[in-house]
């Protein structure tokens, strides 16, 4: 039994599908795209092996021309959400207890943390608003 062209195309559009799961490499998934296309063209269209190939180039390469400045543009990007100590940054805090460089006490975002003066030479009050501007473990940076 022979099995048509077009079925090797899906057998190979598989193959770089798995591959593209197992290695997150995009470039594989419009691989797969260009085989699926040589697939339409051999099944569908009855194309030759050179318009099979010729179809499998373009669309592969027309792919990752398109899809690689999208991925690298998008894995540039910072998350638009701060989550964790990253979101409590730049936040207003209320000092409950003296904050000098050596320590004392705020209420940030509903809790009660441990904090620090930014500048060593200043003091902040307690009932005063201070800025965080950065978290260490579990001490927030205040100014």
């Amino acid at each position: 039994m022979e099995i048509d062209a077009w079925l090797w195309w899906l057998i190979g559009a598989t193959a770089l599908g798995i591959a593209l799961v197992i290695t997150a490499m995009p470039e594989l998934g419009m691989l797969a795209v260009g085989a699926i296309a040589a697939a339409v063209v051999t099944g569908v269209l009855g194309g030759g092996a050179v318009a099979q190939v010729a179809v499998f180039a373009v669309v592969s390469t027309a792919g990752i021309a398109v899809v690689r400045p999208i991925a690298k543009r998008h894995r540039a990007q910072r998350p638009q959400l701060a989550t964790g100590v990253d979101a409590l940054k730049g936040r207003q805090a209320v000092v409950l207890e003296r904050v000098d460089a050596s320590g004392g006490r705020i209420k940030l975002a509903g809790e009660v943390w441990s904090a620090r003066a930014l500048d060593t030479d200043r003091a902040y009050e307690v009932g005063q608003e201070v800025d965080v501007v950065d978290i260490e473990g579990a001490t927030a940076i205040v100014m």
